[in-house]
This record gives structure tokens, C-alpha cells and sequence, in this order.
């Protein structure tokens, strides 16, 4: 189909100034947006309200108002510039409530504007609580009971209907600002009373409560020729009850049978097309009891989320720059992947790794805020790290923070058995910390589980995190074996906290760590798991190894007429790593000699012929980036 030539001008509109819920990940996918939309040719038109951002800077769009982000002041740019569209899916919830008040005063009419990425029907449909309800039953989704109120003496009566507990949802709201759960009819009023007086439309939802279920994201593109994939599939590590913004998220989810997985792909690309979301992404949340495995879709969002520029990070997929060339008319299958070049876009991202994201919390700036995790986002940023477990992730996400941790040990020790059980029963944002004490304090997965309601499956790796940390207690550095090491940093645990537990300098265990070669190799994202050639991958940095990547190991190099085509063992090594020096000098290599390496996609090690003749028809190569200090 190709891009549409009855548009020569868009106006894209931001996200504001960066708050709790809506921060930096929209200048990251608003400038993904604005450069893909000029490189087409088009007039990009440019307002946001915060002139510290990337996507104002003068160079960028053509045109750039800094003001503020009100229906009167956009009236004013549309009357000025006379857009022939307006983009709103990639300036967060903001972006979405001003293109909707801009169509409601009829400005948009009025000046023959277009909606692209969400017209004003998908858009009212998802973000209108009790029309989504309605969308979601048509197709035969579950969603949680629940009716939509505008005052407080009707969220009573429905409240009669429902029972406690039950979650309070506004309409229109980022972040779940005004929301919250209600144990009690005190606490019910009270957000009830706060949550009108956010929501825009002045209306919130009262929802059966699903608190303690397993929560799980799945970012969603979709064309006008009805292509659909999945981007990426997100599992919140905490249970219902948390924002996701405050919950650890892990990519691709990792507890769901492959027949729920596929059953809930299923639905979210049904729920998309009801919603009519046909030129761009949208994110869908589903929620699924872990005892009965019922599914319920929580809400979706039919623009660029903040969970986006996670999906895109995680998995090379540009999802904001994807979304807006599917605006203006492009196809899945016509736009070519940036990473393989040979790809679509429609060709779904393959992760060969796992990505954990751990919130960033700033209470100690606010001693008087209340630092329990609920439905409300309350974190001020994010750690994303890549691992070839979810273990080694974590770890590394738990060292990124920031806050002075090198692993699971806060430092203050032990806490009494109730005062513990307290603090596994409270979502904060010490709670991962205090899972090592429950394990150290002799509690099962079993036990942890029932406290804090998180999957047994994560919890049993927090297990293994502690116990082999623990084990290395006494250990003596100079009989420390290789096999041992490695599996502790396919744990996730640092040098630091290990020479810890040794009674060891940090120097001295990375000293000899890297004796006993267990040393970073970098590892590609290329969107495809290696499935097609990279062109422009960026790395991911891992201690961990498996298969031929165990070594220092002797590869027997086979011999094929005037080449060596590298051994079965080796061959998956090659897919990411080229030897090098130049091939005659690595002729000459022998026995315990060791060969640099550089991370290229190459499948065979040239060898010629008569040169080999006079070394022999085998040689044993020690293949090992010991030496390569660029690459590690």
C-alpha cells in the first residue's frame, strides 16, 4: 500500500512535563516518531510543553511550539498550521485526552483534521471504562464485574452489588492516578471522593477486585491490512495490587503454559481488532488467577505506552518509530526490519535472553509519603538489565539501581519472625530484600508464596540466588573451581558479594575469576535469535556460557578439501563470534594457544589448503575471548 499522499503535514503532540506515570519513555518514543515521519517527507509539527526534551530540540521537527498542553492552546497551533493530521499515540494519556477534547469542541471537523494511530471511536473504546466492558463481553473476554459511577452515592450502590474488596479505577487517568483498592468502606470513600475529582470525565469504575492474580502485558501492533503481532509478552513479578510501574517486569513471560500463552495471544489480538486500533500498538493487560488459571483483560491502551520503550529496548523493535509509519499508511510486511535488513516488521521479535525491569523509588526525598505499593505508580524511573537467566538478570537490575546493593543483602541483618511475615504480606519497595531473610530464616517457596502471592517460580530462583551465595561461605579462593564460579554468576551474584562471603577483596575474586576464565562474552540482540544474519545489532554483556561457549575447550577443527570448516561443537559459537587474527596466522596456532575473538556473524575459518599439509590434518584450537579487551 505504501505511505499516504493525501497527508503532507502532522502535528504531533507530547507528553508535558515529566511526572510519576509519565516520564521520559514518551520523549524516547516521540522522537522515534518525529525522525521516522520526516524521513518519509512529511511536515512534522511539534508541541509539548517541556522544553527539556529531546524531541524539542530545534533541529527536529519543522515546527516547534512550547506551550502549554491545553485544548485552547492546540486549537490555536491546528488554526495557525493547518495539520492535515494529528498523532496522538506517542505523548502518553495526555496526548490522548487533548486529541479528544479537540474533537469534541469540533475543532478537528471543523478544520478537516485526521486522527492517525487511534481514531476517535478506538480511542473513547478503550479509555471509556464502561464501553471497553461492554467490547470486551461482545468477544467473549472475561472481565472482572464492575460498574461505572459518577458520584459517590452511586459507587455506594454499586458497591451493594459487588462487595469488598474492590478496585477504583478513574477514567482518563495515567499512572492509575486517583485509583486504588478498597478494603474497607473508609478507605472505599475516601479514593471513591479522590478518584472524581482526577478522572477528567469525573466518573471512575468500581471493579471486582483480582488482587494477588498474576498480572501479564502483551504490546500489540496492528495494520490496516489486519496484520497483527505480538511485540513483545511482559509478566509482572509482583501480583495484582501493584501498578506495573512499580512492579519487577520480565520479558517474555516466563510462567504461563504454552497453551495459555497461546490462548491469551489469541484474545489480545481479537480485543484489538474490536477495539478498531488499525494504524499503530496498543498495550493490553490481562490477569490470570494462578489457582483456576481464569483470564480477565484489565485494560488496554491504544497508543505508545510506557511499557513500550521497555518492549523496544528489550527486543531491538522500534515500536513507537513502527507505529508511526503504520499511521500514515505503511504495512507490517512493507517496512523492512532496521537490525536484520532483510526482515519485515512483521515478522514477530525471538528473545534468546531474559530482561528484567526493577523500579526506582525516591521515598527517602519524601519521609512522609506512604511507601506501600499499590495501584497507584508511585516509582520516579526504572533498571533495565539482559540475562541468560531470569536469575543473572535480576542481579544485574538489583546492581543498577543505584542505591548502594551489589545482591539480595541489605545489610541489617535479621528481623523477627512476625516483623518479617509483616514486611513479605506488604508490597514496598524492600520487599525483594526481605525474600532473602524468609529464605535464610528456613521458610520454603511454598510459605514465601503464600505471603506475598509471587509465583513460585520466580521465588524459587531468589532461592537458589541466596543459597548458593550462602555456600559460599568459607570457601577457600586458591581451591575455588571453575564449574562452581560459574554457577554462581549464572546466579546474578557479583564479585562484591561473593568475596563477602569469602572474607575476600573484590580484586582478589576477580583476579581469580579471570584465571579460571570465567570472563564476559557479549551476546547480540538482533530481533530474530539468530535466526538471520544481523546487520546492526547492539550488545548485551554476560558472564554466563553454555555449549561450545563453556570453554577454555579444545575444538577439533575438521578438514574440507582447502578449508576447516569449524566443528559441530563450535559452530554455534560461530554464529556470534569470528576468530581472528587473520586466518594464516591461525594456522600456525598450537595446543594451549589462545585466539582472539570479535563479535561478527562468520560461519567458517578459511584455512589453505597446502599450508595446512605442512602443519598436519588437525589441529586443537583453545577458542577464548580472554585477549580481546575491546569485547571482553
Amino acid at each position: 500500500m505504501g505511505k499516504r499522499d493525501d497527508i503532507r503535514s502532522i502535528l504531533v503532540i507530547g507528553s508535558g512535563p515529566i511526572v510519576i506515570g509519565q516520564a521520559c519513555e514518551f520523549d524516547y518514543s516521540g522522537t522515534q516518531a518525529v525522525r521516522a515521519l520526516k524521513r518519509e517527507g512529511y511536515r512534522v509539527v511539534l508541541v509539548n510543553s517541556n522544553p527539556a526534551t529531546i524531541m524539542t530540540d530545534p533541529e527536529l521537527a519543522d515546527a516547534t511550539y512550547v506551550e502549554p498542553l491545553t485544548p485552547e492552546f492546540l486549537e490555536r497551533i491546528v488554526e495557525k498550521e493547518r495539520p492535515d493530521a494529528i498523532l496522538p499515540t506517542v505523548g502518553g494519556q495526555t496526548a490522548i485526552n487533548l486529541a479528544l477534547a479537540l474533537a469534541e469542541k469540533g475543532v478537528l471537523e471543523r478544520r478537516n483534521v485526521a486522527l492517525i494511530g487511534a481514531n476517535e471511536r478506538a480511542m473513547r473504546l478503550a479509555e471509556d471504562r464502561d464501553l471497553f466492558k461492554k467490547a470486551m463481553l461482545e468477544i467473549g473476554a472475561e472481565v472482572p464485574q464492575s460498574e461505572r459511577v459518577r458520584s459517590l452515592d452511586e459507587a455506594e450502590a454499586a458497591l451493594k452489588e459487588i462487595g469488598l474488596p474492590v478496585v477504583i479505577r478513574p477514567s482518563f487517568t495515567m499512572g492509575g492516578s486517583g485509583g486504588g483498592a478498597a478494603k474497607t468502606l473508609e478507605e472505599f470513600r475516601r479514593i471513591v471522593r479522590h478518584g472524581l475529582s482526577e478522572s477528567p470525565s469525573h466518573e471512575v469504575l468500581i471493579e471486582e477486585s483480582v488482587e494477588g492474580w498474576k498480572e501479564f502485558e502483551l504490546e500489540v501492533m496492528r495494520d490496516t491490512a489486519d496484520n497483527v503481532i505480538i511485540v513483545c509478552s511482559i509478566e509482572n513479578f509482583d501480583a495484582m495490587g501493584v501498578h506495573t510501574g512499580d512492579s519487577i517486569t520480565v520479558a517474555p513471560q516466563m510462567t504461563l503454559s504454552d497453551r495459555q500463552y497461546q490462548a491469551m495471544r489469541d484474545e489480545a489480538k481479537a480485543i484489538i481488532r474490536k477495539v478498531g486500533v488499525d494504524t499503530g500498538g496498543s498495550n493490553i493487560q490481562f490477569a490470570v488467577d494462578p489457582k483456576s488459571g481464569r483470564r480477565v483483560v484489565i485494560e488496554m491502551n491504544p497508543r505508545v505506552s510506557r511499557s513500550s520503550a521497555l518492549a523496544s529496548k528489550a527486543t531491538g523493535f522500534p515500536i513507537a518509530k513502527i507505529a508511526a509509519l503504520l499511521a500514515v499508511g505503511y504495512h507490517l510486511d512493507e517496512i523492512p526490519n532496521d537490525i536484520t535488513k532483510k526482515t519485515p516488521a512483521s515478522f514477530e521479535p525471538s528473545l534468546d535472553y531474559v530482561v528484567v525491569k526493577i523500579p526506582r523509588w525516591t521515598f527517602e526525598k519524601f519521609p512522609r509519603a506512604d511507601n506501600r505499593l499499590t495501584i497507584q505508580m508511585k516509582s520516579v524511573g526504572e533498571a533495565m538489565a539482559i540475562g541468560r537467566t531470569f536469575a543473572e538478570a535480576l542481579g544485574k537490575a538489583i546492581r543498577s539501581l543505584e542505591i548502594g546493593r551489589d545482591g539480595l543483602d541489605d545489610g541489617r541483618g535479621e528481623l523477627p519472625r512476625a516483623e518479617l511475615l509483616a514486611r513479605l504480606e506488604e508490597p514496598t519497595p524492600e520487599r525483594l530484600f526481605h525474600l532473602r531473610r524468609a529464605f535464610l530464616a528456613g521458610m520454603t517457596v511454598e510459605q514465601v508464596a503464600r505471603h506475598t502471592r509471587i509465583d513460585p517460580w520466580f521465588l524459587d530462583a531468589v532461592r537458589r540466588m541466596v543459597e548458593t551465595e550462602e555456600s559460599f561461605g568459607g570457601v577457600n579462593l586458591e581451591t575455588l573451581d571453575r564449574e562452581r564460579l560459574r554457577t554462581a554468576k549464572r546466579l546474578g551474584l557479583s564479585d562484591r558479594a561473593l568475596a563477602r562471603r569469602m572474607g575476600r577483596e573484590e580484586g582478589e575474586l576477580l583476579a581469580r575469576r579471570r584465571e579460571l576464565g570465567v570472563i564476559p562474552v557479549y551476546k547480540t540482540i538482533d530481533t530474530c535469535a539468530a535466526e538471520f544474519e544481523a546487520q546492526t545489532p547492539y550488545g548485551r554483556r554476560n558472564l554466563c556460557r553454555s555449549g561450545a561457549e563453556v570453554g577454555p575447550r579444545l575444538v577439533e577443527i575438521e578438514r574440507k578439501v582447502t578449508s576447516f570448516i569449524l566443528h559441530d561443537a563450535l559452530q554455534q559459537l560461530a554464529k556470534d563470534w569470528i576468530l581472528r587474527p587473520p586466518c594464516q596466522n591461525a594456522v600456525g596456532l598450537e595446543r594451549g594457544q589462545f585466539l582472539d575473538c570479535a563479535p561478527r556473524k562468520v560461519h567458517r575459518l578459511e584455512v589453505s589448503h597446502e599450508m595446512a599439509e605442512q602443519r598436519g590434518c588437525r589441529f586443537d584450537l583453545q577458542v577464548t575471548p580472554l585477549r580481546s579487551e575491546v569485547h571482553g
